[in-house]
């Protein structure tokens, strides 16, 4: 059975209910538009069902979509200190639920309101609209930060602080063409490079030095 985002269903029955008021109206094929609009709502806040490794040496994508880029950065806010972030885009066609990239406490969640530029712009991953999120590991504190697009106007975060993720489970979405930027600490090795294609709660983007893996056991995720 096809599962969705709750967040979802608003636009889909919004569609829906132009569909019908211009059929009624109208009766010919103008009813084709929302239609194709009511389908292409149904087909954007599709949540799969995923197959996240038993493994908890592995930092599995919080995102489906496009690498963009790999570095080592100094972030400032949050965790202040030398950190590898990895940048996922995700369009339109892609799945936009996010899911934790590993076990771990929720420790802070903060919306920081922005401007709404290409997600794939550099800029994009301070200047736009955002929610970051501070999860505490067993390597230490990440961070995931949920960025608005140009046509996504919307980020939500479903957890709050004092919350437990486990690897694999869904915390929030992202509504139209948008991006998640994670951030690691340097013990972790990245394993995934600018152009790679991912899918959130199944690809292994990142391995921590000196944890071993878990066996070789996947297990389909449950819905946050």
């Amino acid at each position: 059975m096809i599962k969705f985002a709750p967040e979802g269903w608003p636009f889909i029955i919004g569609a829906a209910a132009v569909t019908v008021a211009v059929f009624a109206a109208a009766r010919n094929w103008t009813a084709a538009i929302p239609f194709i609009l009511t389908l292409f709502m149904f087909y954007f806040f599709r949540d799969p069902e995923r197959l996240t490794p038993v493994d908890a040496g592995a930092v599995i994508s919080p995102a489906d979509g496009r690498i963009l880029l790999v570095s080592e950065v100094k972030e400032e806010e949050f965790l202040r200190m030398k950190v590898r972030k990895i940048s996922i885009f995700m369009s339109p066609l892609n799945v936009h639920v996010n899911r934790a990239p590993c076990d771990g406490a929720v420790m802070s969640v903060k919306h920081t309101p922005g401007s709404f530029k290409k997600a794939f712009l550099d800029e994009a991953s301070l200047n736009n609209d955002n929610i970051a999120m501070v999860m505490k590991t067993i390597k230490g504190d990440i961070l995931l930060r949920q960025i608005a697009g140009s046509i996504a106007r919307r980020a939500v975060c479903r957890v709050r602080p004092g919350d437990t993720l486990k690897q694999g489970q869904r915390y929030g979405i992202i509504k139209f063409s948008s991006r998640v930027d994670i951030y690691l600490p340097l013990a972790a090795k990245v394993i995934v490079k600018p152009g790679d294609r991912v899918l959130s709660g199944e690809t292994i983007i990142a391995r921590w030095d000196g944890v071993e893996a878990a066996a070789a056991e996947i297990t389909g995720t449950e819905a946050a």
